[in-house]
């Protein structure tokens, strides 16, 4: 086999033609992480039972999704942390090459076959299944200057305006803003005064449930074939309410007397935020941290340089006065920096073996071999890394680092050798070239 690449000069110089091409073409395909995927895939689910504590979330919603999960294909292991704030995380890990997407599909046929064990409440609010994203992005911050705006503006902001571009860009895998500040009413009820009226938590929030909706009173005027109608109405319901004035109307109950017993009797009502157990701040302005996660298979310096054109354009666009946003942590930085170490390494590794090759040998066709091993081997090695299923990354850049110097120093004791050949047993170059391979 080597002698034919010996022997054959031209065919030696298509096939490394060859692998430096598609080297190439691989380059500009690979992946781009921050670390490879050695991480287990792993599903999350998510299920709220508002008002729960942390014993009643384990057993009443913990535990039947935790037996219709339990040996579904690929699993092998998982975990759940309930808290006393209603929230229950359950998250399965799969084996190492499991599809995620095919992994949260399992699991989410899974839950849904447990689904009317589970208490109403949990039912309404849904239950989350999702794919975990390991590969972090960004954190971008958004804040006002403006002292106006309050975090529950900047939030809401976010999560109407920005979020859902930032969703629809290719490569985001997972895009969220830390905390919960949506718009809410909130309805804060005063016990003494529940007592007094003797009302229940449960009856205000049937009122609550029972005239906050959005109806369909359907049509008056309906035409038969007894009897024509020249006129017929469209009834319209007025809706959800929007307003803290309608909250308080609520009707809870009529009294004995006649009058009747409204929310704002036994509650305040204000218009808030969803919840207050995080804050953000930013450089001490209230802020929204957005989190955002590359897909598999992404480049990341590609995703990056697509989110942070596209909050270029919104800031142009639709951001109001004094909103502003900066990036608390950007994954490309370290990756762009490796990079460049990479290239830096291979150029001083093409110049210093050029450079002592022809010092101690002083041939000019000499310098040139190891000249031209290194750049072939290391752009060809990327051929390689994508039939194998690799990604660019820390670790694999690392290892190209090695890999120079390894190169390096092939190429330059194959050339010594064959010199060495030459001069002490005076044999032609071609005869020199196979005993030394074959040394």
């Amino acid at each position: 086999m080597l002698n034919t690449f010996i022997q054959r000069p031209i065919l030696s110089l298509v096939i490394s033609i060859m692998i430096t091409l598609l080297g190439l073409l691989a380059l500009f395909s690979l992946p781009v992480t921050q670390f490879p995927e050695i991480v287990p895939p792993s599903v999350t689910v998510t299920a709220k039972y508002t008002g729960a504590n942390a014993e009643v979330c384990a057993k009443a919603v913990a535990t039947p999704i935790e037996r219709a999960i339990n040996g579904v294909p690929g699993m092998m292991y998982m975990s759940s942390v309930s808290s006393n704030n209603g929230t229950t995380i359950i998250t399965v890990f799969f084996r190492v090459g499991t599809d995620p997407d095919v992994a949260a599909v399992n699991v989410q046929n899974r839950v849904s076959t447990v689904l009317d064990e589970l208490p109403e409440e949990v039912i309404k609010a849904g239950v989350q299944t999702e794919k975990e994203v390991n590969s972090m992005l960004l954190y971008l911050n958004l804040f006002s200057e403006d002292e106006a705006a309050d975090e529950k503006f900047v939030y809401n902001f976010a999560d109407i305006n920005v979020l859902p571009e930032l969703k629809r860009i290719d490569g985001v895998g997972y895009a969220e803003i830390m905390g919960s500040r949506d718009y809410s009413m909130r309805v804060w009820l005063q016990p003494e005064k529940l007592a007094a009226y003797r009302v229940s938590t449960d009856e205000v929030i049937a009122a609550i449930r029972g005239q906050n909706v959005e109806a369909a009173p359907g049509k008056t005027g309906e035409s038969s074939d007894k009897q024509a109608q020249s006129l017929q109405y469209v009834l319209k319901y007025t809706g959800k309410f929007i307003d803290v004035e309608q909250y308080e109307n609520i009707i809870i109950k009529s009294n004995s007397d006649g009058s009747l017993l409204k929310l704002s009797d036994v509650a305040d009502v204000e218009f808030g935020s969803f919840s207050y157990h995080m804050d953000s701040k930013t450089d001490g302005q209230p802020s929204a941290s957005i989190m955002i996660k590359q897909r598999p298979g992404s480049n990341a310096s590609e995703v990056i340089a697509n989110v942070k054109r596209r909050m270029q354009e919104l800031e142009a666009s639709a951001f109001p006065p004094k909103m502003k946003f900066n990036y608390a942590y950007d994954v490309s930085r370290f990756l762009d920096a490796s990079i460049s170490e990479v290239v830096k390494t291979l150029i001083e590794a093409f110049i210093l073996v050029s450079l002592v090759v022809f010092i101690f040998l002083q041939d000019f066709r000499s310098t040139l071999i190891p000249a031209l091993a290194v750049p072939v081997a290391i752009i060809g090695t990327f051929a390689f890394m994508q039939v194998l299923g690799f990604s660019i990354n820390l670790l694999t850049l690392f290892a190209l680092v090695l890999a120079i110097g390894i190169v390096v120093d092939n190429a330059i004791v194959v050339v010594e050798a064959i010199h060495a050949k030459m001069n002490e047993e005076h044999l032609p170059p071609m005869e020199a070239t196979i005993k030394s391979m074959h040394e």
